[in-house]
């Protein structure tokens, strides 16, 4: 058992999940390895100012990569690798082909603190060899600050004890891991349509692989849910759905509800940090980039790039976007493959001088295996935020926190049972395959 005593700045921080809920997370979500692991999970209610926390067991296996044609990794590619052994088992382990060809590889756990959590997650194009992507991917925080200066949570701290039993109608199509994880495949749009010069018009509907899970935390029920398109681009979002609050407020910080203008419900942010280990074909050499494109108010665009050398953060700016590229590996075309980022559609919240981390839209922070959720964090030894852990470390191995905020006036509309209002962003590949996917 580790104890990590909060810095002075965290009693006022509230966590709606782990006082109660931690005590029932080992007894929910055992990990595989944690019969061989020395430190186990064994949490209890925490103390005001002390959160217990144990340590998860051992990782996965190396993921291999899966034998294929087309890629190249410096000037000429080495002989195709074996097929590996899988590096999780079942029902952790989905392995899904599309139906134009793709295929998509990964396995999840419940994590205690992170929730629903996705590794080694492989893309292979139609016609072309397995490239890895992320090593790891989840949710770091959701932050939820009220208008009105207070409450101000931090809804990550113990989510996976939080999970609801899926029931089939929560996964259609597809089948459920267990009671908490729905793997499926639903249509996605069309993947393109072309027509003119007097042929027949070009057409073709894309699908996408969801992986998906729900957790009650208060009021709110959060659906956590990743997209695996058939074009290779990974979309996470998360749903916000369950009731209000119930906090009232005076009207500069809330909108009427109800008949008249008597009760007005306190609006509020929900700040949600995603965090990223991208391994493009391993962890060495990813490089991540920012692109932006001068010349607003002009006839010109000018393209410009800054390359991430150490640990840094990004805001949101009108055209722009990041990349995290791997330039030894190469698509048939020799362009170096990568994983393009936009978070456009954030509300840019930014808290007071102490929520820095909220200061940034992007942080990108050298590998350790500590630096878990973007607030809170649990593990002894590390930075208690994101933005505590950047401090211009050279990057080798980038992991990528991506922030997107959301801020919730409520409405009539909003009554029991509130509908869910999303928000996320998209990673889209870039240069992967040298043409159409499909």
């Amino acid at each position: 058992m580790v104890t990590v005593p909060l810095p002075p700045a965290l009693p006022r921080v509230l966590t709606r999940s782990a006082p109660r809920l931690l005590a029932r997370a080992a007894a929910r979500f055992p990990t595989r390895a944690a019969a061989r692991s020395p430190l186990r999970w064994k949490p209890r209610v925490p103390s005001r100012r002390t959160f217990r926390f144990g340590v998860l067991g051992a990782l996965l296996l190396p993921l291999a990569l899966l034998p294929g044609t087309g890629w190249r990794t410096g000037a000429q590619a080495a002989a195709a690798p074996q097929a590996p052994a899988a590096p999780c088992g079942t029902p952790y382990r989905i392995d899904q082909a599309m139906p134009n060809g793709a295929r998509w590889q990964m396995c999840w756990e419940m994590r205690n603190v992170e929730g629903l959590t996705l590794t080694k997650v492989v893309y292979t194009p139609r016609g072309n060899r397995a490239v890895s992507v992320l090593r790891t991917a989840a949710l770091a925080q959701i932050h939820v600050p009220y208008d009105s200066g207070t409450p101000r949570y931090h809804d990550i701290g113990a989510l996976g004890a939080t999970a609801i039993p899926l029931q089939a109608v929560d996964c259609p199509g597809g089948a459920r891991r267990g009671q908490f994880v729905c793997v499926t495949t639903r249509p996605r749009g069309h993947a393109y349509l072309k027509g003119g010069d007097g042929e027949p018009a070009r057409t073709a509907q894309g699908r996408e692989l969801v992986v998906f899970a729900a957790f009650q935390v208060g009021w709110y029920t959060y659906l956590v849910e990743w997209g695996f398109s058939d074009d290779g681009a990974i979309t996470p979002r998360v749903g916000a759905t369950g009731a209000l609050s119930g906090f009232t407020t005076t009207p500069e910080h809330g909108w009427p509800i109800g008949v008249g203008r008597a009760t007005f419900e306190e609006s509020h942010s929900h700040n949600i940090f995603w965090r990223l280990d991208f391994d493009i074909q391993g962890k060495q050499d990813d490089v991540v980039e920012q692109y932006d494109f001068s010349g607003s108010g002009t006839a010109k665009r000018k393209i410009s790039h800054t390359t991430f050398t150490r640990e840094g953060k990004a805001v949101n700016s009108p055209m722009r976007w990041w990349r995290v590229v791997d330039p030894r590996v190469r698509n048939a075309d020799g362009h170096p493959v990568s994983w393009e980022i936009n978070n456009s559609e954030s509300s840019q919240y930014r808290g007071p001088a102490n929520e820095k981390f909220t200061q940034a839209d992007l942080y990108v922070t050298q590998y350790r295996a500590c630096e878990r959720l973007a607030t809170t964090n649990p593990s002894p030894g590390c930075a208690t935020s994101v933005d505590r852990y950047v401090n211009g470390e050279r990057i080798t191995d980038p992991v990528v926190w991506v922030n997107v905020d959301f801020h919730h006036v409520a409405r009539d509309e909003d009554g029991d049972t509130m509908p869910t209002h999303w928000q996320g962003f998209r990673i889209t590949p870039r240069d992967v395959t040298a043409k159409n996917p499909y």
